[in-house]
């Protein structure tokens, strides 16, 4: 079947010969951020499946999820329906972020300049870039404990440390560090099969740990479910307050993805793959995959007496080398492969957008991986040190109000429409050009929601906030942007496509 039959007309594509050749000459253009016409969309709902399971998966994905079981001083079951929650809330938030993309072929940083102006685009896009670059770094070197496995088991390691890596997790490092930037070159094909493969496999190797773990632990595992968890924490909220703190943690880890959703549904044949991969990919895997976490964190406190976050640190504890060996294999292709869709892709396409006729997406790729090494190698001795929590709130803060911005832009002022000529046009008559390019207006939602956001974090009156920052920073970012610019909606009459 066509990819054109099979599309209906509430998943309408963009008609691409209604826009201007002489977009190609602009400052504002190059061949990465240009629309993607119908044809060379290949990406269906597994693809976009296999994103969110690789994301969910990876060795920090894991080890977040793990940290939330033990820090809130909650049941364990209450836990996972806080997580499986949060699968419901980014599912519905990406399905809006994503769905203009779909139309249009465009990838974040050209969609927000219809939001933020031809030049204050750029803003969120290097703000986004830096995020995805730090997140780069980070999940370089979860992946590469994995590796790092691998090669202690063939060459041993050394005692000696440089910022709290031996000789054999320096070279692992480099290792992944090298691979990704070799995976990246390749192309985006190459990078959907290997997600495509890399996802379900880490399903069955998660499987076989909890199952290891479980018939370690014996009968007391799952009674101890409801009642392990609740020593040794320090949150001092109840109940309810710990339930929806982790909502809006686990909502923040995924921001970047939800803000440039976009970068990735590009590449999608429909908006009804699109909504198909998501609903599979996050409320319907994150329920299996809280499971897992849940029976696997559980069951290392009662086997070892200490809560592993660590999915290498607990394949290490297992005595099994076949299962060292696989998962070891699957927790690095599994990190690698997300770590190309959230933090390699959308960095390399937003320092693209910063100077289109100077740096390609492929230029933008290689920035991010040199600037991400130091991120990486700093991550042990020193990043790690601010508490993972903190910092995947603290991330999700700033960012915040764009998600909001771009939603109520497109939905209710644009209603749906956007002239795809004046997106790559910097001329003054151009209906994103604002002023001097920048759209005042969003810029100062922008800095209310984002002001806000991070006050969750850093004010100690508004401390009892904090997890929130993200929806909270979104939803006021949206509302101060309708306000500033409901005098500028487009009227339904006035749509012409």
């Amino acid at each position: 079947m066509s990819n054109n039959a099979e599309r209906t007309p509430s998943q309408t594509v963009y008609d691409h010969s209604k826009i201007n050749p002489d977009i190609k000459h602009s400052r504002l253009y190059n061949e990465d951020l240009a629309p993607l016409s119908p044809e060379d969309r290949t990406w269906g709902w597994f693809a976009i499946f296999n994103v969110w399971s690789n994301d969910i998966q990876s060795l920090f994905g894991y080890t977040l999820a793990a940290s939330l079981f033990l820090s809130y001083g909650l049941s364990g079951w209450w836990v996972m329906a806080a997580i499986i929650c949060s699968g419901f809330i980014v599912m519905v938030m990406v399905n809006l972020t994503g769905k203009p993309s779909v139309k249009y072929g465009i990838p974040f940083p050209v969609l927000i300049r219809a939001s933020l102006g031809i030049n204050g685009a750029n803003l969120p896009a290097i703000l986004r870039a830096i995020i995805g670059i730090f997140w780069y770094g980070v999940q370089t070197y979860f992946a590469s404990t994995a590796v790092a496995i691998l090669l202690t088991i063939i060459m041993g390691s050394s005692d000696a440390t440089f910022l709290g890596l031996n000789s054999t997790a320096w070279i692992a490092f480099v290792i992944v560090w090298l691979f990704q930037i070799m995976l990246f070159w390749a192309g985006i094909e190459t990078i959907k099969h290997f997600l495509n493969w890399a996802g379900p496999l880490v399903y069955v190797v998660m499987i076989i740990l909890m199952a290891v773990i479980w018939y370690q632990s014996g009968a007391e595992l799952l009674p101890a479910i409801n009642s392990i968890f609740s020593s040794n924490n320090s949150y001092d909220g109840n109940q309810i307050q710990a339930f929806t703190a982790i909502v809006g943690t686990m909502v923040a880890y995924f921001a970047a993805v939800v803000i440039n959703f976009g970068d990735f549904s590009r590449f999608l044949r429909s908006e009804r793959d699109m909504r198909l991969g998501n609903l599979l990919g996050l409320p319907i895997n994150m329920l299996f995959f809280s499971f897992i976490a849940l029976v696997i964190t559980a069951g290392t406190l009662v086997i070892f007496g200490e809560a592993l976050t660590n999915p290498s640190d607990i394949v290490e504890r297992v005595d099994s080398l076949p299962l060292t060996i696989i998962a070891a294999l699957t927790f690095f292709a599994a990190t690698v492969g997300i770590n190309m869709v959230a933090n390699f892709i959308p960095p390399a396409y937003d320092l693209a957008n910063l100077f289109p006729k100077h740096i390609n997406f492929r230029m933008g790729g290689l920035i991010t991986a040199v600037i991400a090494f130091f991120v990486g190698a700093l991550w042990l001795s020193f990043i790690s040190q601010i508490g993972i929590v903190g910092f995947v709130n603290a991330v999700g803060a700033v960012i915040a109000p764009f998600f909001g911005i771009l939603v109520i832009d497109y939905y209710l002022i644009k209603r749906q429409h956007i002239s795809m000529d004046d997106l790559f046009s910097d001329q003054p008559d151009g209906a994103y050009y604002y002023y001097k390019g920048w759209n005042i207006r969003g810029l100062i939602a922008f800095a209310i929601g984002s002001i806000f956001s991070i006050s969750t974090i850093l004010v100690p009156v508004l401390t009892t906030l904090e997890g929130y920052g993200f929806l909270l920073g979104a939803a006021l970012g949206g509302i101060v942007y309708w306000l500033l610019m409901r005098q500028f909606a487009v009227k339904p009459n006035e749509i012409l496509e």
